[in-house]
């Protein structure tokens, strides 16, 4: 079993920047995605970013240029950075981690998430 446990997020004006972790516990066999999710109301869920476990990387076409994601395999967390935040980066950001088995078995965890509010 994976727990996943998010910080960093919070108020910040437009323009601001935020660093959000995710640290994941627990056994791991082998971690072989981490990734970011968004949703804000009325909104459905939005893939941010993703990082590979051979550290290539993903990002939606809203935030390319401004959000860096990296991880730090040694310590099983992604960070999230964000610069030139704006209002409509407001939501609740959601880390996930797929994991595979010794018998390539995949499995998703979720953190809790923690909301960022980008508003003067």
């Amino acid at each position: 079993q994976v727990q996943l446990v998010e910080s960093g997020g919070g108020l910040v004006q437009p323009g601001g920047s935020l660093r959000l972790s995710c640290a994941a516990s627990g056994i791991i066999f082998s971690i072989e995605t981490m990734a970011w999710y968004r949703q804000a109301p009325g909104k459905q869920d939005n893939l941010v970013a993703v990082i590979t476990s051979g550290g290539s990387t993903n990002y939606a076409d809203s935030v390319k240029g401004r959000f860096t994601i990296s991880r730090d395999n040694a310590k099983n967390t992604v960070y999230l950075q964000m610069n030139s935040l704006k209002p409509e980066d407001t939501a609740v950001y959601y880390c996930n981690v797929r994991v595979v088995s010794r018998q390539r078995v995949r499995s998703d965890y979720w953190g809790q998430g923690t909301q960022v509010t980008v508003s003067s």
